[in-house]
């Protein structure tokens, strides 16, 4: 390419050193390499056109510790960065970096750098100000900061760096100073201290800056408080330095004395008094207005899905009376971002001001802002503190409500606690409005509308990202930005963080902050940046907890599942539910504690972790909530489990559990919905193997009954990889048989077989006769289904034995339905009903719906073999109730399936196929395929005979595809 070549836009190089050093070819970001690669292109870049000698490179990079090899070890630097930054055929002659006898020359031609828009921002802003266009310098000034990206040349070594660091620190200052003149000069007061006070660069000892203050306090109406602050800094010098402040200060301090307008704000004083000679403003003439104050910060660049929450915060309200906004969520959510959007978004209809104050409820108690002294500050703002204001609240209150009642004012109140500090601050003004921010929600604070800034969701906290980052970057790893944005939680302090993070490491993927944050036990400590921190933000809301809510909080750390009800934690606090309830909900409007919907409750999942941390600070108290909660799962399970507690020879006593009745427990663990898997898997990661054993074994029946076989499974599968280290040397054995069991109801019987299999070895290894007895009536079981009924009925009758001798109902009951159904398969109905009888006896001593329902359901098949179709009918309508009762779906679609059989038989076709088609709908997913296929079969059948082929064809084809 050669040198006069025109860059066009797309292709042109772009230089970035005014923070990490970065390049774009166009769009496109650029790998510069290593921290010294990019130390060696900034030293060529700062003496841009200059011939560079070796010796002078290494001494800008290297420093006193050159490389052994001298500069023979440049071209291994200077090579990739030609590589790098010249366009695709560029030759040694038209490179950005030309090698000369002796050196290097950096020769930019059509590149830009961040630098060179500085110096000509920087120039143009003293220009104008030097031609007394005020307005023009602010912007230039303000184009000028933009540029920084935070520390220039950030991380690069070499002694060229750290001096060019200095003189950029130094630059940025200036300009900084020079902005903050400027705002002052145009009567912008406001805005000039909230640029003092978001200074990045600013020290303590500045006295230009401690000036500038003083002024803008001053043109704000606040003599007072510039006067403070002129004592504040010279006692700041005498106690830190030993000097006193020199005389451009103590000017300033003079002309605040005297209040000289012209000297501090540059335009000439108002008439203060009236003297003789004083011409009087004719009585047409009104009033001087007073200049309209307005306090609110800056607002955010990037706020992201707080539509609906705008809209309610802005919302017109009525004028003749105050309105009062109440906006509260948890710690790093941005609820004091919304509500500056919401100020800005409103300050031009309120003509007489728009206030701000910040409570510092969860800042240093120092920073703490009492109602008085808020009171003080908001009085001056409205010029009603001509002399010496009370410290009494009730006498503050009067002078404010005084000072306000024919205002109309937009007030924003940060950081609140509690209505208390509020109330005193409400003006009086007819129309005017006020928005309040805090973690805690103020049910005592008379608000006419009440919002909780809840998390982003996923697409909202990825678009988040993606303008933190730049759209090419995020971009590059769409997945990566998704998995970051939930790892965040969709909390916008701990989005920022990770932004800043990456954008201070140019050389990380997002994947690898990932990575970072993938260990939930160090995400916080990762979600850091200096003195921003996800953590710390959550520490300060804990700290402000009295020491009940505070132990009730470390305790929901160890809640197993995300979402819980009031019992969870009772147990582990050992208090009646009611008071735990009203614990949970203080939390709630403490924000530290989510309500998804009545009587469920969850943690924000960084929230929990930090829950976590704090627990581990108490070792016993978070072991004994873990024993404690674990220990209801346990009961929970088995108090289900159509076993009953006495099926379950091992483990702990359940008969103090705070479940009445089986109903009650079902239900309990129905409320739990998906996350019963968590808890298993909760049990097994803390360590609690007995724990994790003992509840998958007891969620068997739960979880089969509702056709969650995949839970099941992963649950029982779980916890067995840990069984040989359990205590309990019954479960290897026991969560064999039970994964056999939920193979069987899904049809995966040669599976169940080898499971039942493996289980007898270990419970005859162990002496288990209990267990032996389960593996042999599943063997049985699974043989019946494969149809070899030899083995079936040998290991049905063996099981019968050993369930007499240890006098196990259940076994007894199963192992006697299982023989009537091998009668069943080979014809022998008549038999059939005879085991079926012995079972439903059983069944009915146990008093387990589910267990009597299962046999109804084999006492019709028998009897409709039979075609005894009134008789199926009464069976399989009691069936269908009692599997309606425990929520059973398999045995309720097989009992409607039957009693629609049965109605086929009696020649009502119109019902049964509505029968047939209710048991197909209550199928799901994980229902057995078996059941389906048969199902489908009779429907099949059964519109065949009602004259319908196609729908017929339509049924029987399915069956054999399922079969198939």
């Amino acid at each position: 390419m050669d040198e006069n070549t025109e860059v066009t836009g797309k292709d042109r190089l772009h230089l970035a050193l005014l923070g990490p050093v970065a390049a774009h070819r166009g769009e496109v970001p650029l790998d510069l390499g290593p921290v010294r690669r990019q130390a060696v292109l900034a030293a060529l870049v700062l003496r841009a056109e200059t011939l560079v000698t070796r010796q002078q490179l290494l001494d800008d990079v290297w420093g006193p510790e050159p490389p052994g090899t001298g500069h023979r070890v440049l071209p291994s630097y200077v090579y990739p960065l030609r590589k790098t930054l010249d366009a695709p055929g560029t030759g040694p002659a038209a490179s950005v970096i030309r090698g000369e006898r002796g050196g290097y020359r950096f020769v930019p031609g059509q590149a830009r750098t961040d630098l060179g828009e500085l110096t000509a921002e920087a120039g143009a802003a003293r220009g104008a100000r030097a031609a007394g266009d005020l307005a023009a310098a602010l912007d230039g000034c303000t184009r000028a900061l933009d540029l920084f990206r935070g520390e220039p040349l950030a991380g690069l070594p070499g002694p060229l760096a750290d001096a060019e660091r200095q003189r950029l620190a130094r630059l940025r200052r200036t300009l900084h100073q020079e902005r903050v003149e400027c705002l002052v000069l145009l009567g912008r007061y406001a805005e000039a201290l909230d640029e003092l006070l978001a200074a990045p660069t600013a020290r303590p000892h500045d006295e230009p800056l401690a000036a500038l203050r003083m002024r803008a306090l001053y043109g704000s109406g606040r003599q007072a408080e510039a006067l403070a602050a002129y004592r504040e800094t010279r006692d700041r010098l005498r106690d830190e330095l030993g000097v006193e402040p020199g005389d451009d200060l103590r000017r300033t301090h003079q002309a605040v004395l005297r209040r000289d307008d012209l000297q501090l704000l540059g335009h000439p004083s108002s008439p203060r008094t009236t003297a003789p000679t004083t011409p009087q403003p004719s009585p047409a003439s009104p009033p001087p207005p007073h200049p309209r104050r307005n306090e609110l910060p800056g607002d955010t660049a990037w706020l992201v899905g707080r539509e609906a929450e705008l809209a309610l915060l802005t919302a017109p309200v009525p004028r003749g009376s105050v309105s009062v906004a109440a906006v509260d969520g948890t710690a790093g959510v941005g609820k004091t971002a919304l509500l500056v959007r919401a100020a800005w978004a409103l300050h031009d209809q309120y003509p007489d001001g728009c206030l701000f104050v910040d409570l510092h409820t969860h800042g240093a108690p120092h920073e703490s802002l009492r109602p008085q002294r808020a009171l003080h500050r908001l009085l001056r703002a409205v010029n009603a503190a001509d002399g010496e204001l009370p410290d009494e609240l009730h006498e503050l209150v009067s002078a404010w409500r005084a000072a306000t009642s024919s205002l109309r004012l937009l007030l924003v109140v940060d950081d609140a606690r509690s209505a208390e500090q509020v109330r005193p601050l409400l003006p009086a003004g007819p129309g005017s409005r006020v928005l309040v921010a805090g973690r805690q929600r103020l049910p005592g604070l008379d608000a006419d509308r009440r919002l909780t800034v809840e998390p982003l969701d996923t697409g909202e906290a990825v678009t988040l990202l993606t303008r933190l980052l730049g759209e090419t970057r995020a971009e590059q790893e769409p997945e990566a930005a998704q998995e970051l944005a939930r790892r965040c939680g969709g909390l916008p302090l701990a989005l920022r963080i990770a932004g800043a993070r990456l954008q201070n490491r140019p050389s990380w993927t997002v994947a690898h902050l990932v990575g970072r944050l993938s260990d939930d036990e160090r995400r916080l400590g990762e979600l850091r940046a200096e003195d921003r921190s996800v953590e710390a933000a959550f520490r300060m809301s804990y700290d402000l907890l009295v020491p009940e809510l505070r132990r009730g909080f470390r305790a929901l750390g160890q809640s197993p599942t995300a979402e819980f009800d009031g019992l969870t934690p009772a147990v582990m606090l050992g208090r009646p539910l009611d008071e735990t309830e009203d614990l949970l909900e203080r939390l709630v409007d403490a924000s530290l504690l989510q309500q998804p919907r009545p009587g469920r409750y969850r943690l924000h999942d960084l929230v929990r972790d930090h829950t976590r941390r704090l627990a581990a600070a108490e070792p016993e108290e978070a072991a004994a909530d873990r024993a404690a909660v674990l220990h209801l799962y346990t009961a929970a399970g088995r108090i289900a489990s159509d076993w009953g507690p006495e099926g379950f020879p091992t483990g702990p006593d359940v008969s103090g559990s705070p479940f009445s009745d089986w109903r009650e427990a079902d239900a309990w663990l129905d409320a739990a919905g998906g996350q019963l898997l968590d808890v298993v898997a909760f049990a097994a990661a803390t360590g609690q193997r007995d724990h994790a054993c003992w509840i998958a074994e007891s969620l068997l029946d739960p979880l089969v009954r509702q056709g969650r076989y995949h839970e099941c499974r992963s649950a029982l599968e779980l916890a067995l990889s840990g069984a040989d280290l359990a205590d309990d040397r019954r479960m290897p054995s026991s969560l064999r048989n039970c994964l056999a069991i939920a193979d069987i109801y899904q049809g995966r019987f040669r599976q169940a077989h080898a499971w039942c299999t493996d289980a007898l070895r270990i419970a005859r290894h162990q002496g288990d006769l209990r267990e032996q007895a389960r593996a042999t009536a599943g063997m049985g079981a699974a043989e019946r289904a494969l149809g070899r009924f030899p083995e079936a009925a040998a290991h049905l009758g063996e099981a019968m034995e050993m369930a007499a001798r240890l006098d196990d109902d259940w076994l007894a009951g199963m192992s006697s339905c299982n023989l009537g159904a091998l009668h069943d398969q080979q014809g022998r109905h008549e038999e059939a009903l005879t085991y079926y009888a012995t079972s439903l006896t059983f069944a009915e001593k146990i008093g387990r719906p589910r267990m009597i329902s299962k046999t109804l359901c084999f006492t019709a098949e028998a009897q409709s073999a039979l075609g005894r179709h009134a008789e199926v009918k009464d069976l399989a309508r009691r069936a269908a109730e009692l599997a309606q009762e425990v929520g059973d779906l398999q045995l309720r679609a097989t009992s409607l399936s039957l009693l629609g059989a049965a109605e086929h038989g009696c020649g009502n076709l119109p019902l049964a196929i509505t029968l047939q088609q209710e048991a197909l709908a209550t199928l799901t997913e994980h229902t057995s395929r078996p059941l389906e296929t048969e199902i489908r079969r009779r429907l099949g059948r059964t519109y065949a005979a009602a004259g319908h082929p196609t729908e017929a064809e339509q049924q029987f084809q399915a069956a054999h595809s399922l079969e198939a």
